[in-house]
């Protein structure tokens, strides 16, 4: 290939891992680049591999990562040629496209008429049914009267989905089951893609049952070719945002696939289609498919196209835009291997997926390799912020057959030691595991399905709770100790006294349960209790941070971070967090948050669902809270009365506010 010779230096209009991508790519092809960055982002891991950065603005998005007017001209202050809007923010704005050519910089992405085309999803569908392309039945026109969309949905027969007209990512994206729930569904859906997408437009359509999610990669240049780089399986999903990718998607005929390929550059050509984008397929059980949408951008998920057609889509982005031709023919182009992704968020699984705040104070990931990648934007010390998508890290695994995939995928997650925030890695390894996944049962419903394998934490098994009682004595003394005078008798903690030894007793709990352990220190190891079972023998030692034990003819090699009251235990089965209890310092917190609902993290109360004074059941729905564009609805912790409210409909609250005053039954 020619190099790319047209761009000496570009600019980044992102964050996060895509921008760090997008740096790596430009690095080996020798072009410079320049980030952007929010007050927010200061010491950012994009801005830190970049060779320039210029700041643009405040935290919040709006104010600096959505500011055309200001990225124009940092990018001229850089003397950059050409601006990547990597995805999410600018990167499927057509105004902003417009601006960058009328400023003579070049717009790494589809020219604006492309992106007007398919970025009103009701002009789309109008488009891609002259196009020949497949459509879901539905409504997709412009009136958005609430009556009148309820009586489309009626018409249309239940469930229904009701779609953000400009959005994507699962924001303004309902299900709606009954006629009685529509209108409810739609004032969230239009609040959510206001605040997302600055249009509350949307269009009703058809809800296949059973439905799988395939994409099909698509790439097109300014001389008239387009290409696409087979599909993507992107089916498990949870409030409509994706959880898994893999490529290629299991049990796709060739037949099929030439199909799919074929409605996809079709309707690719048929806006004038350049650079990478996606054309996103709902396909039902019987081999039907329909047209959804066309993301006219790089998608989050384009990694394990890169790994089975062993391409550059970065890279091949830049070309396209220097005007060089698409890289390779449609006939070059093979299926190597099978190719997953998972998304690393900080989110917390047990609480409905609520994001999670905090720095990162230890952050281990998985080693790369040629099996495994990581595209990350972020390194240990780094903070997750309520401003921006808590997406931590993406783990993408390659091999020859999806077996060979989904083993490495399930020790990629266990790899993953996190502390700081809360993440979604064991809900991950569970989601993997799941008979539906593991034999490629897929559908959008596949969670839901294995609701009861995903939330079946469980009770650990009695060696785990035993190995972190002795844990948290081996933490215990490392605290305790004197680095002056290690071997002094006074500095032994291991519960001695004439005549016999005394145990340590540990309170511990994880998740909501707890149970007390005794722990006796021996020669050669230890002896635990677990409440009233009888005692076991424990061999090994612990040394440093590392436990290396033999229980009951089991081997184990741990880690171990003591932080506080929070102690973690890192092994090949992942991460396990307990807390050693503190009875009195428990029972003044209790005191403290009691009669009281909190805030999970900053936000804005969108509404306020009950009266003061109602009595309620554990699990009704009080408070929704607006944070990371996405809407949150706090539930009453357990049956009582909402004695009244400290935040009302459009107040910012901060993390751990009170906003509910609550007196249980």
């Amino acid at each position: 290939m020619k190099p790319v010779a047209m761009f000496s230096k570009i600019l980044i209009a992102n964050r996060g891992e895509i921008a760090c991508r997008v740096i790596a790519t430009c690095r080996r092809l020798g072009i410079a680049t320049v980030a952007v960055y929010s007050d927010a982002d200061r010491s950012a891991r994009h801005v830190r591999l970049a060779d320039e950065a210029i700041h643009i603005g405040a935290a919040a998005a709006r104010e600096s990562y959505l500011r055309g007017d200001v990225l124009l001209d940092a990018a001229r202050l850089a003397g950059a040629q050409a601006i990547h809007p990597g995805y999410g923010f600018l990167s499927e704005n057509a105004d902003f496209a417009d601006a960058c050519a009328a400023a003579g910089i070049t717009f790494i992405g589809p020219p604006a008429s492309a992106i007007r085309a398919m970025g009103d999803k009701s002009a789309a569908k109008a488009l891609m049914a002259r196009a020949g392309v497949p459509l879901t039945p539905g409504y997709h026109g412009d009136q958005q009267e609430p009556a009148f969309l309820r009586a489309q949905a009626d018409a249309i027969g239940y469930p229904v989905l009701i779609k953000a007209s400009a959005g994507g990512g699962g924001k303004g994206m309902r299900k709606v089951e009954r006629s009685e729930d529509f209108v409810d569904a739609l004032a969230s859906c239009q609040r959510e893609a206001a605040s997302a997408f600055g249009n509350d437009h949307v269009l009703v359509e058809k809800y296949v049952e059973r439905p799988r999610h395939i994409e099909i990669q698509v790439f097109g240049d300014s001389h008239g070719d387009a290409v696409y780089l087979f599909e993507r399986d992107c089916s498990v999903q949870r409030r409509h945002q994706k959880v898994l990718e893999e490529a290629p998607a299991p049990g796709m005929s060739a037949e099929r696939r030439a199909a799919m390929g074929k409605a996809a550059v079709d309707a690719a050509r048929a806006v004038g289609y350049v650079g990478a984008g996606t054309v996103e397929f709902i396909a039902g059980p019987d081999g039907d498919f329909y047209f959804m949408e066309m993301n006219t951008r790089l998608q989050v998920e384009h990694p394990v196209t890169e790994y089975i057609t062993g391409t550059d889509l970065v890279e091949w982005q830049l070309r396209v835009a220097a005007g060089q031709p698409v890289p390779l023919r449609q006939e070059q182009l093979a299926i190597h291997g099978h190719a997953i992704e998972a998304r690393l968020y900080a989110e917390d699984a047990d609480r409905g997926f609520l994001p999670s705040t905090g720095t990162l104070r230890r952050l281990r990931l998985p080693t790369p390799s040629a099996n495994v990648r990581v595209d990350t934007g972020v390194e240990e010390g780094d903070s997750i912020t309520p401003y921006y998508d808590p997406m931590i890290a993406k783990l993408i695994v390659w091999d020859v057959d999806r077996d060979a995939a989904l083993r490495r995928m399930s020790q990629a997650l266990a790899d993953c030691q996190v502390v700081g925030v809360t993440t979604n890695a064991g809900f991950l390894r569970r989601l993997v595991n799941t008979d539906s996944f593991a034999h490629a049962k897929l559908d959008t419903a596949l969670i839901e399905r294995e609701q009861a394998a995903l939330n079946a934490v469980g009770d650990s098994d009695d060696a785990l709770w035993q190995l972190a009682a002795i844990a948290a004595v081996a933490s215990t003394a490392r605290a305790g100790s004197d680095a002056r005078d290690p071997h002094s008798p006074w500095q032994a903690q291991d519960g001695w006294r004439l005549g016999a030894s005394a145990p340590r007793v540990l309170p511990l709990q994880q998740g909501e349960r707890t149970h007390t352990l005794k722990v006796w220190a021996q020669a050669e190891g230890w002896r635990v209790q677990r409440d009233d079972a009888a005692p076991a023998t424990v061999l090994g030692s612990a040394d440093g941070d590392r436990l290396s034990v033999q229980l009951d003819g089991r081997r184990w090699q741990l880690q171990l971070l003591r932080e506080g009251d929070q102690l973690y235990l890192f092994g090949a089965d992942g991460q396990h967090r307990f807390t050693l209890h503190d009875p009195v310092g428990e029972s003044d917190n209790a005191s403290a948050d009691a009669g009281s609902l909190l805030a999970p993290m900053p936000g804005r109360i969108v509404a306020t669902l009950v009266e003061a004074g109602t009595q309620v059941k554990r699990g009704t729905p009080l408070v929704v809270l607006e944070a990371m564009k996405m809407e949150h609805t706090l539930q009453a912790p357990a049956d009582g009365t909402v004695k009244g409210y400290r935040a009302k409909a459009g107040d910012q609250v901060g993390d751990g506010a009170v906003l509910v005053d609550f007196e249980a039954a």
